[in-house]
């Protein structure tokens, strides 16, 4: 990987990291909009304390080493269901999850090899 690929690579794990952290945090402190948000879609509280655990465990896996495909995994699966959510359900734009989605992809597509099913040659 060339420098320029490493920093890109560094600054989208920050932000990434800094976005899940804070909605994370959010979803878990019961902060009024996310307690609104999951009473909108109806699944109960206990699906945003799951979200929030997920989102702030997910942003832990992506600075540990040789687990940041896991992190990364589950950040793209949060954000598959948060886009399908704000479509089907909340209707606003899906957009920021969208883009966050994406963003994840890319650290999911870097640390691919992690996956040793993918490595194995017969």
């Amino acid at each position: 990987m060339n420098k320029y690929n490493k920093y890109l690579l560094l600054a989208i794990k920050i932000l990434v990291s800094v976005a899940f952290l804070g909605a994370g945090l959010s979803k878990l402190a019961g902060v009024e909009m996310m307690v609104t948000t999951y009473e909108e879609i109806g699944f109960g509280q206990w699906f945003r304390y799951l979200t929030g655990v997920i989102e702030v465990g997910s942003v832990i896996l992506l600075w540990l080493g040789s687990k940041q495909v896991f992190g990364a995994v589950l950040l793209v699966c949060t954000m598959l269901g948060a886009v399908l959510t704000h479509y089907f359900i909340l209707g606003p734009s899906a957009v920021p999850a969208i883009v966050l989605g994406l963003l994840s992809a890319y650290i999911l597509y870097y640390y691919r090899g992690q996956l040793s099913f993918l490595n194995k040659k017969e």
